[in-house]
């Protein structure tokens, strides 16, 4: 009985991970996928408690991972779309684009469409936008490309630290070994050979050798 209960957590535990691991590809259509993750998480140790793993210190770890993740995730595409000369207001609507365009593609190419029409909508909101600004068709194309690039930079970057989330996690919810089974009574442990025996061995051995 022991052992099917054992199982059975193990079982539940790597679903669990699975499903945390499904939640990240909200990633892409920028969602707060990490976030929910952290929610799935805080209902695991409501649900199921095992006191000395979700402790304090890894809500500090996950929460401080979390919070890299979103400036992480702005930043690199910040930072990128001005290096191409996109505006401020070019790469907020590269960022809008993104979000729309992975919710329109989303049911295409089983989910993959979610990231080519995110990158796609980056790079078509911020050209727009720098295009409605009267800037010269080249720049636009440049901060456009700047920012699409920018958008895939921040969703990887964000989608790595999210793993890093479910990893830190697994480590703590996934089931330690079974307890050892209870050892026999002293009387029915195989008692050592006498020294005589032990003796005669060692006779024999120089005998044949």
């Amino acid at each position: 009985m022991e052992a099917l209960l054992h199982a059975l957590s193990y079982g539940v535990a790597y679903i669990f991970v699975v499903l945390l691991a499904l939640v990240l590809l909200l990633n892409i259509p920028g969602l707060p996928a990490n976030w929910l993750v952290l929610a799935l998480v805080g209902i695991w140790q409501f649900v199921h408690p095992q006191p000395g793993d979700l402790d304090i210190w890894f809500w500090v770890m996950a929460v401080g991972l979390a919070l890299l993740g979103e400036v992480l995730e702005t930043g690199v595409q910040v930072i990128k779309g001005r290096h191409h000369g996109s505006s401020k207001t070019g790469t907020f609507a590269g960022m809008i684009g993104a979000i729309v365009g992975a919710v329109v593609f989303a049911p295409f190419l089983l989910g993959v469409g979610a990231l080519l029409g995110a990158l796609f909508g980056a790079w078509l909101g911020c050209l727009l936008v720098e295009l409605m600004r009267g800037r010269p068709l080249q720049q636009s194309l440049d901060a456009a490309f700047g920012t699409m690039v920018g958008r895939f930079l921040g969703t990887v970057c964000k989608c790595g630290v999210g793993g890093a989330i479910v990893a830190l996690t697994a480590r703590r919810i996934w089931p330690g070994p079974p307890s050892s089974l209870p050892l026999p009574p002293p009387d029915m442990l195989p008692s050592a050979p006498p020294a005589e025996a032990g003796q005669v061995v060692i006779w024999l051995g120089h005998l044949f050798c």
